[in-house]
């Protein structure tokens, strides 16, 4: 007989798909509910949140946030500015995977690896300003770029810019808290303790088994059932139900956003004016309450964080919705007679593929014509990054609780990437952004960082949409797993390696 992957998932919902009467009686083994397989987990690739869990518990970088949100040290003990242009690191005692230790020269491989030509690493462009790296021992590597960079130790804390051992690139080689088991290619990732990880008495947990859910339905239920042990992207309409039961815990942060992305390279979103029409067609309440039940906010500028000191109130509701001034801006572009397009979401994700119908709602009432295309979340991966799109749906958070962490998210000058616009000239935008991280005066960064929302309003390379309440949930005996504020949730995985059964 044979099952498909969604009736096996069907199967699993109701009985247990693999033996796990073994793993849940395991207090030191868990099952994960991802919300999709994978589509890689390169070491250096941008391949979506599911892979950025995996990825923290393979690899480390030399930082990493705390859960304050802070940067703080990973496989570097300590990091510091010798000048405005040089940080120097100093790496701890810690070993690959392969029990070979982590050099001073395998840092430099992995910058240069990113950095190179050819390289099509997420993080390239911000590598592309490291003039130098000097290996003087070891154990010390210092770094020199181009400009000031009050941001440099940030970037390394990315789950996108691991440290992996020299030449390993074909079968990266880490230094993270758990080795990779297995791959059942679509289903489900099998992660094992390395008993020499270099924090002491870490991980807790003998292993992982990453399964995944794409139905976020079948998500909620495997944990309700006790299939899984946590899930993540735990969905809006099951929030209150998990709350209400005492044997799982729900933890909430908001950060992460949805937005609405262009692709200025040909068509009517090629103008500016087109694009900030857009922006004012939206009703956004509408979906924070139809796609979030009332979970989130709003997202009407720049998505700087509420609560930091980067927010300028009297610049937050700049988008409101304003369907006369989007018509107004349409008929300077000479579109006020309407136009057709394509939105690129997924179906994947409820969140996006609600808020894909309600921005299609909206748009056809000031004469834009939206067609849907949502396929899996793998093939919209795939057709973002490379512009086979005129708008698409985005859901993301800045990499960092820092204004710079939107430059990956924003700066459309960046080489091509699914999580950014497509082919709209930014260079003001982008000035501003290297203007910002080689800033050292917090009071001169504000500066920099409200022209920047300025152009931003004028230039749309993203239009906000709203804020999200992001969760995970879990069994209530679970221990040491905690969801990062903010921007910095899907960074959580990293706390994997203090999870246990109490």
């Amino acid at each position: 007989m044979h099952l498909s992957r969604r009736g096996l998932l069907m199967t699993a919902a109701a009985l247990p798909l693999i033996p796990r009467p073994t793993w849940a009686q395991a207090k030191d083994s868990l099952i994960m509910g991802l919300s999709s397989y994978p589509p890689n987990i390169d070491p250096f690739l941008h391949g979506g949140t599911a892979a950025g869990t995996v990825k923290l518990c393979i690899f480390r970088g030399l930082t990493s946030f705390a859960e304050s949100g802070s940067v703080q040290p990973e496989l570097a003990e300590s990091f510091e500015p010798e000048t405005e242009t040089t940080w120097v690191f100093r790496l701890r005692d810690a070993l690959f995977h392969d029990g070979s230790p982590v050099t001073a020269e395998d840092v430099k491989w992995t910058i240069e690896t990113v950095a190179a030509e050819t390289s099509t690493a997420y993080m390239r462009s911000e590598f592309q300003t490291v003039t130098s790296v000097e290996t003087p021992d070891a154990k010390t590597v210092r770094i020199t770029t181009a400009t000031p960079t009050v941001t440099l130790p940030l970037w390394f804390a990315n789950f996108n810019m691991p440290i992996i051992k020299k030449d390993s690139l074909e079968n990266p080689i880490g230094a993270g808290p758990f080795t990779l088991k297995n791959q059942d290619r679509g289903v489900a990732i099998d992660l094992e303790a390395f008993d020499r990880f270099y924090k002491p008495g870490l991980p807790k947990l003998r292993s992982i088994r990453m399964v995944a859910y794409a139905d976020e339905n079948l998500r909620v239920a495997a944990l309700q059932t006790g299939d899984v042990d946590l899930i993540e992207y735990v969905p809006w309409q099951s929030m209150a139900a998990i709350e209400g039961d005492s044997a799982l815990r729900l933890t909430t942060t908001n950060g992460p956003f949805m937005g609405l992305g262009f692709n200025g390279a040909r068509g009517p979103f090629a103008d500016p004016k087109v694009r900030q029409a857009a922006a004012f067609a939206i009703n956004r309440q509408d979906i924070v309450d139809a796609v979030f039940f009332g979970r989130g906010a709003p997202l009407e500028s720049i998505p700087y964080e509420v609560d930091g000191p980067f927010f300028n109130e009297d610049l937050s509701t700049h988008w409101r919705y304003d369907p006369d001034k989007a018509m107004a801006l349409l008929a300077e572009a000479g579109m006020d007679g309407g136009f057709e397009c394509t939105l690129l979401s997924t179906s994947q994700y409820g969140m996006h593929k609600t808020t894909a119908e309600i921005v299609q709602q909206y748009l056809a009432q000031v004469n834009i014509a939206v067609t849907l295309n949502m396929p899996d979340w793998a093939t919209r991966q795939a057709l973002g990054g490379r512009g086979q799109y005129d708008i698409l749906i985005d859901g993301t958070t800045a990499e960092s609780p820092d204004p710079d962490g939107l430059a990956p998210i924003l700066d459309s000058t960046l080489s091509p990437s699914s999580s950014r616009s497509y082919g709209i000239p930014a260079t003001r935008l982008h000035e501003l952004f290297v203007q910002g991280r080689a800033e050292f005066d917090q009071d001169k960064r504000k500066a920099i960082y409200r022209d920047l929302e300025l152009e931003l309003h004028q230039i749309v390379t993203k239009c906000g949409l709203a804020w999200r309440s992001q969760g995970y949930a879990m069994r209530a005996n679970l221990d040491g797993f905690a969801n990062l504020p903010g921007s910095l949730t899907f960074y959580s995985g990293r706390t994997l390696e203090t999870t246990s059964f109490a």
